[in-house]
């Protein structure tokens, strides 16, 4: 029996490789990409620890090369969510129970391995599945996915450590105890680590988990299991199935064990999820925690004492990189007019040496959309603007799927502030400039505050240091995450946590302890030494 208080590894940000021409990883993971293509896989579902497989097989493809066949996962149906229910369940009680030590060892032995041994198919996994170059795979699936797990161990132990205070002759206490139930989640295609976050954030605090991922983001899902297994992770502790939303969703949202949703992904979904929740409450043993990062239409405000070189590149960057899918891409733009020719100089100038194709190509900036959905949806927009008189395409505005799902970097110049694309969340390489008078700016603040139903990230880029102040106040609820003289995006674990609120989500934030604490519930526990033995106060005297 223990009888030591343990003190995990100190977390820290894993160092991206740079893959550079010549070095050793950069070898292994051009090797470990051939071998995945030409090992096609057939994905099962894992349910208390055993592999499913069904009659069911869909096709896995590459979506920057369509003749591309990664392989095949089974597709399963109503049984399956049953079965993952009934295994998180008869797992939960010796998880929950299990030392909070022997836990945590199993999330730093799966950073150590993903950091390790796993790297390169994990990276190789993630460029095939989801079109995505080295850099921004590594940053996404191999450094913020091991950040998770060993942040998420330290943030642990921090909150277990909180405890409150004691008069003389008590002793209160406080137990940090995992939901009562099953926690879903429900996990995007556009980051491999939000994939291993939001099944693992709740499992490390004790509780077990059904998890469902997009079907496009399956393949490198299932390398996350296969290294969460090599960790050590208990049957039953997390079931990851393939079944449609609709299927897995009325079961799961009517179950009277369902304690929490984990989620990523879109407003509309997540609102539609939220009423179901809404309208089954009466059925659930306790309320359901619901924790959810949803959409964005990210900002950026330039004011003219800016330096016009670093807007261009916080545009560049913070526009396209992984072609725009990220809920953080900076989609719209406001440029003062007094600087907007330079600006547009340096932009153009950065599209134009952007090359576009497979990332197998290194040379490569941008790849392709994840899917034939998203790229239709996304080109809709751009054709709608093509023939609108209120705005101006200044780059970009091709799109091709007959190899795969390209879209060039398009640039669309408005002269209406509420226009279609400076409201509406595209998820692609799309971006929408406002040029505004310099003399506006603050009208231009109340502009972007209010322009947009979303709230996740945004960025202002002043030197001055009174509009600086004045931005920050002004856009104090626009952007869960803000920021200064810097592009919006690329946030990461244990600096900058994640999310964002209005119509952006609960604003839980990813890789901090607050998102842990959603997945416990407190119980305090008050000791008396010296229990009163008279009921009669001094004042009745």
């Amino acid at each position: 029996m223990s009888n030591a208080y343990f003190t995990p590894p100190i977390a820290y940000n894993e160092p991206v490789l740079d893959h550079a021409p010549g070095s050793k990883e950069r070898k292994i993971l051009v090797e470990t990409i051939a071998k995945l293509k030409q090992n096609k896989v057939d994905i099962p579902m894992y349910i208390g620890g055993e592999e499913v497989r069904t009659d069911k097989k869909v096709t896995i493809r590459a979506p920057h090369d369509l003749s591309l066949e990664l392989g095949t996962f089974n597709k399963g149906d109503s049984e399956h969510v049953h079965a993952a229910i009934k295994a998180a369940l008869d797992a939960k009680s010796e998880w929950e129970n299990m030392p909070w030590q022997e836990r945590a060892a199993v999330f730093l032995k799966a950073a150590d391995l993903l950091t390790g041994p796993y790297r390169a198919k994990m990276n190789a996994a993630t460029m095939l599945c989801q079109s995505k170059n080295i850099y921004q795979a590594e940053i996404d699936c191999v450094c913020e996915m091991a950040d998770f797990w060993r942040y998420n161990v330290q943030f642990m132990t921090e909150i277990y450590e909180t405890q409150p205070e004691s008069d003389p002759g008590i002793w209160n206490r406080t137990e940090h105890r995992a939901l009562e139930g099953f926690v879903f989640a429900l996990t995007p295609f556009n980051f491999t680590s939000i994939a291993g976050n939001l099944p693992t954030a709740p499992a490390l605090m004790g509780n077990t988990v059904v998890w469902k991922a997009a079907e496009s983001q399956i393949y490198s899902s299932a390398v996350i299991m296969e290294i969460l297994q090599e960790a050590g992770l208990p049957p039953g502790v997390i079931n990851f199935i393939h079944v449609s939303g609709p299927v897995a969703g009325d079961i799961i949202f009517s179950h009277r064990d369902f304690a929490g949703l984990h989620f990523t992904g879109s407003t509309g979904v997540f609102n539609s999820i939220w009423k179901t929740i809404g309208n089954n409450i009466d059925s659930y043993r306790s309320y359901p925690r619901v924790v959810g990062e949803t959409g964005g239409k990210d900002f950026l405000l330039a004011h003219n004492s800016s330096n016009a070189k670093a807007v261009a590149t916080a545009l560049s960057r913070g526009a396209f990189e992984f072609q725009g899918q990220k809920c953080s891409a900076a989609s719209r733009a406001y440029i003062p007019q007094s600087m907007w020719a330079e600006v547009k100089k340096y932009l153009l100038e950065d599209l134009n040496s952007f090359k576009m194709g497979n990332p197998e190509d290194f040379g490569n900036f941008m790849n392709a959309v994840i899917d034939e959905r998203a790229f239709d949806k996304i080109k809709s927009y751009i054709d709608r603007a093509k023939s609108d008189s209120e705005v101006e395409i200044i780059a970009g505005g091709n799109a091709d799927k007959s190899v795969g799902y390209f879209i060039e970097p398009t640039v669309i110049l408005s002269k209406d502030p509420k226009y279609t694309t400076m409201c509406e969340e595209i998820f692609g390489p799309v971006l929408t400039i406002y040029v505004y008078k310099d003399e506006e700016f603050d009208q231009v603040l109340e502009l972007v505050d209010t322009t947009s139903p979303y709230a996740l990230t945004g960025a202002v880029f002043a030197t001055d240091r009174r509009v600086v102040h004045r931005a920050t106040k002004a856009l104090r609820h626009a952007a869960g995450n803000f920021y200064i003289n810097d592009k919006p995006t690329g946030a990461v674990v244990g600096q900058q946590p994640f999310g964002g609120a209005r119509g952006s989500g609960t604003n839980d934030k990813a890789g901090a302890a607050l998102n842990l604490q959603r997945w416990v519930s407190q119980r305090t526990i008050k000791e008396n030494f010296n229990p009163p033995k008279d009921y009669r106060y001094p004042f009745l005297g």
